[in-house]
Order: C-alpha cells, then structure tokens, then sequence
C-alpha cells in the first residue's frame, strides 16, 4: 500500500519535472478549456431556447446530445493530442512550440474525429448507465464500466499521434499496452489527481476560509480573494491535464520501447513482458 503511494508519488514529481521544463505545454489544456465552454454554450442555448429536451429524450433530443458530446470530446482529443505531440518532442530531447503540436494534431485530423465519435457513442452509453433514475446496481455497472473505459483507452492519444492508425487500431493498441502496463498506468493516474486533488483541496479551503474571514471586515476584498482562489484553482486544474498528457506520452514512449524517457529513469518502473 505505502509503496504505491510512494511511487504514485514518484510518478508525480517525474512529470511535473517534463512540464517545468516547457511551460508551452500549459497552453494546450487552456485552449482546450475555452473551447470547451464555447461548445457548451453553442449548444446549450439553442437547447433551452428551442426546449429541445422538453418532450423527453426522443429521436431529435438524442441526436442533439450525440453531437454535443462529439463536439465536446473532438475539442478536447485534438487538444490532448497537440500537448501529446508536443510532450513527445521534448521526451525525445526537443523544444516544441506550440505550433508544432497543433499540426501534429491536424495532421491526424480524420483518426481524432473518427475516435471522438467513439468516445461520444460510450459516452452517452454510460451516461446512461449512471442515470440516477437506475437502480443502484446499474449505476454501479456504469460507473465501474467508466472507470474500465478510462484506464483502457488511456494511452488511444499517443497512439494517435505517433502511429498511422485508425481509431478502433489506437484503442485495441491502448487495451493491448495497458495489458502490459497497468500498474503504471494506475499508478501514475492515481498520483498525478491525489497531488493536484489535495492541492486543489488546500487551495480552495484556505483561499475561501480566509474570504469568510475578510468578509467580516471588508466584502471587497472577500470577493477578491474569492476571485484569486478560483483562478488558482482553474491553474492547478489546467496544470493537473497538462501533467496527464505529458505522463501519457511518457508511458507509451516506455511501453514501445521498454525504457522509461528522460527524467522518468528514476522511477524504477518493471518492465512487462511484451
């Protein structure tokens, strides 16, 4: 137990030292994240407008939640895999610009829409799995379904981009590497949200504690530090993405070729059986 967390640890510290050094690489989640919201509102007012779901989940409201999941997940595929590109030019000892990762990532154009309706068709499923109008058992299956799709599909991006593949090639190629690097898998997964999660959790009980406080004083400056607070957490959020995609470039770099990338030498990952 303690050596898991040990080397979840590990794991943490390894990719946060790859980011440290190209802060560029921030940019890419950011991106993501406006876009996301863009999306979201493009959808989301033409659905209230129109009462689009106010009949029920027909034909109509299906199609219009397929599209809104796939935009959703195109947008934030296309930006993994541009920090991807980016993060696997720095492993192999290079200085990516952004630019560099977008057009590795519009280059696979075809495969990431093709994967973003894969994603969005699961998507919907497990959603509706995890209606909460289920039984508990059902919404059990699908959240432990979800948390399968996740690990399974975690390296589809650096497939994506560092091999000439389709979508359904990349996640048998994600399923069959997870196969033979679980453990790092998880463990990386699971140290990477446990530092960012208790930093988030240490961020926002201090910087909303000390609001309360000042609030008793001064509402201004409560609503200042309020503000301060959730823009630290949006930073550590977006820091906390970045970490995973550099991690996931970093864990297919040691599946391919069984060593671990600059920086990563330390880990004292085992080596699977390919």
């Amino acid at each position: 137990m303690f050596e898991k967390l040990s080397r979840s640890w590990e794991l943490a510290k390894a990719s946060a030292a790859v980011l440290n050094s190209d802060r560029e690489l921030l940019v890419f989640p950011v991106v993501s994240a406006v876009c996301v919201l863009i999306v979201l509102a493009t959808f989301l007012i033409p659905a209230a407008a129109l009462e689009i779901f106010s009949d029920g989940y027909g034909p109509g409201a299906a199609l219009f939640a397929f599209t809104f999941y796939f935009c959703q997940y195109f947008v934030i595929i296309f930006c993994n895999c541009a920090l991807v590109s980016a993060a696997m030019i720095r492993l192999e000892g290079g200085d990516p610009t952004v630019g560099d990762g977008f057009r590795a990532a519009a280059s696979r154009l075809p495969a990431i829409a093709g994967y973003a309706a894969i994603a969005a068709t699961v998507g919907m499923i497990l959603q509706a799995l995890k209606d909460r109008d289920n039984n508990f058992i059902v919404r059990l299956i699908g959240g432990a379904l979800g948390a399968a799709w996740t690990m399974a599909t975690f390296l589809v991006v650096p497939v994506l981009v560092a091999e000439d593949v389709g979508p359904i090639d990349a996640v048998k190629r994600s399923v069959s590497m997870f196969k033979r690097t679980w453990g790092e898998s998880a463990a990386g997964m699971v140290g990477i949200g446990l530092a960012t999660g208790l930093a988030m959790v240490a961020v926002g009980v201090v910087g909303f504690g000390l609001a309360y406080v000042l609030g008793l004083v001064s509402s201004a400056l409560a609503v200042l530090l309020g503000a301060v607070t959730v823009l630290a957490l949006l930073a550590l959020a977006v820091y906390q993405s970045a970490l995973g995609g550099v991690y996931s470039a970093a864990l297919y770099r040691y599946a391919v070729d069984g060593e671990m990338p600059a920086g990563f030498e330390g880990l004292q990952l085992e080596a699977r059986g390919r």
